[in-house]
């Protein structure tokens, strides 16, 4: 079992959480249970599975929960995207989420190599 909180993957992850709330913050108020709920619960899926994988006892089992990591990383990237094109969010906000989001895809990329050899 590895102690997760130690892992720069899931620190990262957690500031991304933090990050996605307070933009959401401004959604439009009827997209509540949409898109707006939408993007948070793919944000915290992601350092959540990291938690889970570490948890578990083989690296078989880490580098599984990884892959449902890098899944809600690809699914909250493509909703920042459609949040971007509805103008729920700036330009810069856009580029600043997005960067995190691929940051953090490489991190676990990263991370599944090294324990898959």
């Amino acid at each position: 079992m590895k102690d997760f909180k130690n892992l720069k993957v899931w620190q990262k992850g957690m500031k991304l959480v933090v990050d996605i709330y307070k933009s959401t913050k401004l959604f439009p108020q009827e997209e509540l249970y949409g898109l707006t709920s939408q993007i948070r619960r793919s944000a915290v899926s992601i350092p959540s599975n990291i938690a889970e994988g570490a948890g578990r006892g083989s690296n078989k089992e880490f580098s599984r929960f990884l892959d449902i990591s890098l899944g809600s990383s690809f699914e909250l990237e493509t909703q920042i995207i459609l949040a971007h094109e509805l103008e729920f969010i700036s330009e810069s906000e856009f580029e600043t989420l997005t960067d995190k989001v691929q940051e953090e895809q490489k991190m676990i990329n990263g991370i599944q190599k090294s324990i898959n050899r």
